[in-house]
């Protein structure tokens, strides 16, 4: 797996120690994967290229806990369950799934149960997020079961997260390319503290002419296999920072997910399910808890280092999704290539974007 610091790559920012949403303290993220049939289109067998992936705001054992939230749309095309909670509350408990458009309400059962199975006897609302994988999986088989589910969620851990085709991502086609889930994390300094934001990403999203690395239209000049004429994917993006922040103040940290977006050439198309949501781990709070609570945040005039890492981080989590992803056959023979790392440095070299 190959990342933009190992090509060579020049972005913006001071990345965290992993580079990754999981450099934010606490958060776990889990993956399970569904791969299965040829993809030869000669076969009546189902070819699957799906999945599911967890994140976790504040670990496994504390998921019965409470954070601040708050979450934005771009452009609508897609779903998201737990949306009006979520905005009416500024609070989110529980995991943030991802997985692919058809399989969204099976998920969001799963996690109830995931949940009480684990003592959890609260009411909530999961938050599940979705991309149409449908060009390369058998969508309408609805092949994620709730054995998947909780294999993600159990599978949660912190460090090092998988990238590429995996997860939620294991379908997603990105600028015409293969794309999938990407990370990436900045370290930044608030009025002489040191914070981090995390950001990870479903990447579905462009058409090939559209893509730019750090200002190069690279995919104009890699017109091979093209898939789409017409954008029908999606991207999600979960934001997190440790930074104390209230559920306002993260639904603003949550678009400038969008301006990392826009750095990659996406103009959010009619067909694109564009979500962005953010979380901080600074104050948690057991649920339904009846008592006065105190919270510390930064004031609405500091933010810009936070908003500057969030659009660097978002930036670099799409490319690394371009750059871990392989090329994969799916349903009806379509293929859809990786990235050409050859070529992307050759492009990027002759722009003189390189180390």
């Amino acid at each position: 797996m190959k990342r933009a610091d190992e090509l060579g790559i020049v972005l913006d920012g001071l990345p965290g120690d992993t580079d990754s949403i999981t450099d934010v303290a606490g958060v776990e993220v889990g993956h399970e994967t569904l791969i299965s049939g040829e993809g030869s289109g000669k076969s009546d067998t189902p070819v699957v290229r799906t999945g599911v992936t967890a994140i976790l705001p504040i670990g496994r054992a504390n998921l019965g806990r409470d954070v601040f939230c708050g979450a934005t749309v771009l452009n609508g095309n897609g779903e998201w369950t737990g949306s009006a909670w979520t905005e009416e509350s500024g609070m989110l408990c529980g995991p943030i799934m991802l997985t692919n458009t058809y399989s969204v309400g099976i998920v969001r059962d799963a996690v109830l149960k995931w949940m009480n199975s684990n003592r959890m006897k609260h009411d909530s609302l999961p938050v599940v997020f979705e991309i149409y994988d449908g060009v390369l999986s058998d969508i309408r088989g609805h092949h994620i079961s709730d054995n998947h589910v909780f294999a993600a969620i159990e599978k949660a851990s912190h460090g090092p997260v998988a990238e590429g085709n995996v997860g939620g991502g294991t379908g997603a086609i990105c600028y015409d390319f293969k794309g999938g889930i990407g990370t990436s994390s900045r370290k930044v300094k608030v009025l002489g503290d040191e914070y981090v934001v995390g950001v990870l990403v479903q990447a579905n999203q462009g058409l090939r002419d559209q893509l730019q690395i750090n200002g190069v239209p690279v995919g104009r000049d890699i017109g091979n296999a093209l898939v789409r004429t017409k954008e029908i994917g999606s991207i999600v993006s979960v934001i997190a920072t440790d930074a104390p922040m209230l559920p306002h103040q993260l639904k603003r940290l949550s678009r400038r997910a969008y301006l990392g977006l826009a750095r990659t050439g996406s103009i959010s198309s009619n067909g694109s399910g564009d979500f962005s949501i953010a979380f901080s781990v600074a104050n948690s709070y057991n649920h339904g808890d009846a008592r006065r609570e105190k919270s510390d945040w930064i004031s609405n005039g500091e933010l810009d280092a936070l908003f500057e890492g969030v659009v660097q981080a978002t930036e670099e989590s799409i490319i690394n999704a371009l750059l871990a992803a392989e090329s994969m056959r799916g349903t009806d023979g379509h293929f859809v290539p990786a990235l050409p790392h050859d070529r992307l440095r050759e492009l990027m070299a002759g722009a003189r974007r390189l180390h």
